[in-house]
């Protein structure tokens, strides 16, 4: 029923990335998603393709902006060509403040930027994969040299996916309008929302380009509550709760919020940032909060759960290593239900 990706720590780095990924092939997830915060996303998707043989490794996100799309082209070319086709490249925009003043790099407005980033990506890879000259031009981007010297020449599996990470309107319908993937934040990701904001945005962009909806994936990514009891999933969700109070005081997340009526929730979260009261936070996410935004289950019961959250909604979700390695085997079989290849149990 669903691909499952394995997320990955931000404090992961060149040294640990490796082990990471061949767990998560021996445990059976079909993905491994590599944020970009701490450590170059890039470098360690090659580190955890060169380790595994089966496992597809995603970015999750990568920072677009700061690189050109020809840099990002041929490390994603290589990337592809060094995994045999299990390459998968996610993309996101970042904010104007780190954009500007962590990357040094000029700040235009994202969503027109981000469309001609992905097409200048298309155009390269076509370029690369038939020998066609190179020719995009466009407002942020042109791309028109490309001489046989520099051409690193076609590859059996030429097809990279392409993911956008999104959460405003704009930037979902443009993932509909040119990505083969849309993946949501943890703020963004209750089935409500998913249903009644990101499929119509998605299906706008989907029309504006000529698409259908169903020509864009979805990868769920949801702040998810699991253990191997009760007390181990609500350790979980206290965890989860800390996590949801930090988010949702960024305005940018309160979409959510304010689709459940809960929008003064954001600027008391906020509130308390300024003031620094950042212990008192977590008590503003009540059990409310977490029952609609938190899958929650024992790994007995996880996988049927999160079937009957987005069963309907998504072909691919992101699904939490456990944090003792004693209890892979409990979690993998909560894998190949969701891989629908194991009986079902009853949902918690």
């Amino acid at each position: 029923m669903f691909q499952v990706y394995a997320p990955t720590d931000q404090n992961l780095g060149p040294g640990s990335i490796e082990a990471h990924a061949l767990r998560a092939e021996a445990m059976g997830y079909d993905g491994l998603n590599i944020p970009e915060a701490l450590h170059d996303a890039l470098l360690l998707s090659a580190l955890a393709l060169r380790a595994t043989t089966r496992l597809k490794v995603a970015t999750g996100v990568l920072v677009a902006f700061p690189r050109s799309p020809m840099v990002t082209a041929i490390a994603s070319w290589d990337l592809q060509r060094l995994s045999g086709g299990r390459f998968e490249l996610g993309l996101g925009s970042q904010v104007k403040g780190n954009i500007e003043g962590r990357y040094s790099t000029p700040w235009t407005p994202p969503v027109p930027r981000m469309r001609e980033y992905v097409n200048s990506l298309r155009a390269i890879f076509t370029s690369f994969q038939e020998g066609v000259p190179l020719d995009f031009r466009g407002e942020s981007y042109n791309f028109t040299r490309l001489q046989p010297f520099f051409n690193p020449g076609p590859l059996e599996q030429p097809k990279i996916p392409i993911a956008l990470g999104a959460v405003g309107p704009k930037m979902t319908a443009l993932a509909g309008e040119v990505a083969d993937r849309l993946i949501t934040h943890p703020t963004n990701s209750a089935p409500r929302y998913i249903r009644e904001t990101i499929l119509p945005r998605l299906e706008k962009g989907a029309v504006r380009a000529g698409r259908e909806l169903q020509d864009v994936e979805l990868m769920i990514a949801p702040p998810i509550a699991t253990g191997v009891d009760e007390a181990a999933v609500n350790v979980e969700r206290e965890n989860q709760r800390e996590l949801l109070a930090f988010l949702y005081s960024t305005p940018s997340y309160w979409p959510s919020l304010e689709l459940f009526g809960w929008e003064e929730r954001g600027a008391q979260l906020r509130a308390l940032t300024r003031e620094n009261k950042w212990a008192e936070m977590k008590g503003i996410v009540d059990d409310e909060m977490l029952d609609a935004f938190v899958p929650s289950a024992s790994y007995a019961q996880i996988a049927e759960e999160l079937k009957r959250w987005y069963g309907e909604l998504a072909t691919r979700i992101t699904f939490p290593l456990p944090h003792d390695p004693q209890l892979d085997g409990e979690a993998a079989k909560a894998i190949a239900v969701l891989h629908g290849s194991s009986p079902s149990s009853s949902s918690g």
